[in-house]
């Protein structure tokens, strides 16, 4: 098993790159842009956080030390590919209210505020509910407790810190990605009307008759 474990460890980083790739083109077909999808992936990182730091702090008494072996089993390896989807759940959430509130005619500030305000609470409910489930992993105990602490840890781990951190990190970005993405549309709007106007000035007019 541990042989396993090891002959197949680069292949978790392609597994996981690939998740992430999947997951983009999904989103992307269905906000049918690719610069919302890229602020919801940008809460995997902190997921990834959460869960390192806390496989780690398990393992006493050398925590923070980051050894390959304590993150990189098998059943760790299946609960980092469960947290794109965890930590990207709470992300969307926000994502798609403020665009909803974008197209009321809000500004992207107001969109992103009235988002994190409303959707606070859903996303409190269904992370604290999730991590309540899944505690019963982290402390487990009996046979096949190590499979299990290994799971529980990372997911609880990733869920608590993604959903503490992203509750203020993914408005923020919304309101730096989505500014980046409003002024350049506005850039080639005003380019394609100068463009048109040009045209419309070099025409000849028509005799009179």
């Amino acid at each position: 098993m541990q042989l396993d474990q090891i002959a197949a460890g680069p292949l978790t980083i392609e597994i996981f790159i690939l998740s992430l790739i999947f997951v983009f083109l999904v989103l992307s077909a269905q906000y049918e842009s690719f610069v919302d999808p890229l602020i919801v992936l940008l809460a995997v990182p902190a997921a990834l956080l959460g869960a390192l730091v806390f496989i780690n702090l398990r393992h006493w008494p050398i925590p923070f030390l980051f050894d390959k072996t304590l993150s990189q089993d098998i059943y760790a390896q299946v609960g980092y590919v469960m947290l794109i989807g965890l930590a990207s759940k709470s992300a969307i959430l926000i994502v798609e209210f403020a665009n909803q509130q974008l197209r009321e005619g809000a500004t992207v500030v107001q969109a992103a505020m009235r988002a994190a305000q409303t959707r606070l609470r859903p996303i409190l409910m269904t992370s604290i509910a999730f991590v309540i489930a899944v505690t019963p992993l982290v402390f487990a105990s009996g046979a096949g407790e190590a499979s299990r602490h290994s799971l529980g840890t990372v997911v609880f781990g990733g869920m608590l810190v993604s959903t503490v951190l992203n509750l203020g990190i993914t408005p923020v970005l919304y309101v730096i990605v989505k500014s980046f993405e409003l002024r350049g549309k506005n850039r080639n709007g005003r380019a394609g009307t100068d463009g048109h106007a040009d045209i419309v000035e070099t025409t000849p007019q028509p005799s009179g008759v």
